[in-house]
């Protein structure tokens, strides 16, 4: 997958790395549909997503586990009338269920500003003007 998007994946040095590191972006690059869907359709158990917290509960998430939850949140986010172009900002703790935002907001154009739940009201203004 990494080949598609670098011209050389093997440096010799720091110094060739810094000099010789050319990132390929598609025109119309979409993280979710070119890196998490592309894996979902080639290795569809590949691990995507391991996620756990402090009180020791976990969950695993397979490529194919990303793009159905993905697809799911895009379709529910775009029935509230969020698309191209729009700005949202996405106050959630960071559970598993943030990453289904994010990349689902990618998926539909969105921009997504990450904000943290312990923003306090002026905070929120200040972020929505600066958007």
């Amino acid at each position: 997958m990494v080949e598609r998007f670098l011209a050389k994946t093997n440096f010799a040095s720091q110094e060739d790395f810094i000099k010789n590191l050319k990132i390929n972006v598609p025109e119309n690059f979409n993280f979710g549909y070119d890196v998490v869907d592309a894996w979902a359709a080639e290795q569809p158990d590949k691990n995507a997503l391991l996620w756990t917290n402090d009180r020791g509960e976990s969950r695993q998430f397979s490529f194919t586990d990303m793009k159905r939850y993905t697809d799911m949140t895009a379709s529910y986010f775009q029935s509230l009338g969020i698309g191209r172009g729009d700005m949202v900002m996405l106050i959630l703790k960071r559970r598993y269920e943030f990453w289904y935002s994010t990349i689902a907001l990618h998926k539909l154009g969105a921009t997504v500003i990450p904000a943290t739940h312990l923003l306090t009201k002026k905070d929120i203004i200040y972020r929505c003007n600066a958007a």
